[in-house]
């Protein structure tokens, strides 16, 4: 796979724990961030994906769900996904 991102990536060598959230919180998966920029992020999903409304969603980036980012769905390979994340009051930035 060719990596096509503009954004300059941080890798997390032993990645780092979150979770995805629904944006009306129906369902919640844990999830290991692989890497992440200022525009967003690749995760590797733990279970399945399957039926999930991914369109958007929210990151929860700690245990009290106090850090958090809301995300778009950029692509699917497997239990690995590729996110946009949404600039509040902005559009979000697809120049990954």
């Amino acid at each position: 796979m060719i990596d096509q991102r503009k954004a300059n990536r941080v890798v997390f060598d032993k990645g780092f724990a979150t979770n995805m959230m629904a944006i009306d919180g129906t369902w919640r998966r844990p999830c290991t961030m692989l890497d992440a920029s200022e525009t967003g992020a690749r995760l590797l999903i733990d279970g399945s994906i399957q039926g999930l409304a991914l369109r958007e969603f929210f990151l929860v980036l700690s245990s009290v769900g106090k850090a958090y980012r809301r995300c778009e769905l950029a692509w699917v390979n497997g239990n690995e996904v590729g996110v946009y994340f949404i600039k509040v009051g902005g559009k979000k930035r697809k120049s990954e």
